[in-house]
């Protein structure tokens, strides 16, 4: 099971999945230049949305298509610090209609 942490430093923001840090996926779609945010609506915390899920799924088609109202419901709603498990992401997963 992976484990996705955020949290943000002195140093700035840092997304790591098992420890290591999360890629932030631009070549699938670049909805930030800016990197990762979280704790509002925007570009940097759509493109922490895909990131997420496309690490998550392994699936860039669905990354994409869940990323948008994955970011309104999940990421706009994380802490200064956060912590998510892949069993975390699959029950958001269901809960915005991907079985």
């Amino acid at each position: 099971m992976r484990r996705y942490h955020g949290d943000r430093t002195i140093d700035g923001v840092q997304v790591t999945v098992d420890g290591r840090p999360l890629p932030q996926r631009t070549d699938l779609k670049a909805f930030s230049d800016q990197g990762f945010e979280w704790s509002y609506e925007g570009g940097e915390p759509a493109q922490l949305a895909l990131a997420l899920l496309a690490d998550h799924l392994g699936d860039d088609r669905a990354a994409l298509q869940f990323c948008t109202p994955f970011m309104r419901i999940v990421v706009a709603n994380f802490g200064n610090e956060w912590e998510m498990t892949s069993a975390d992401l699959d029950a958001a997963l269901t809960q915005l209609g991907r079985a």
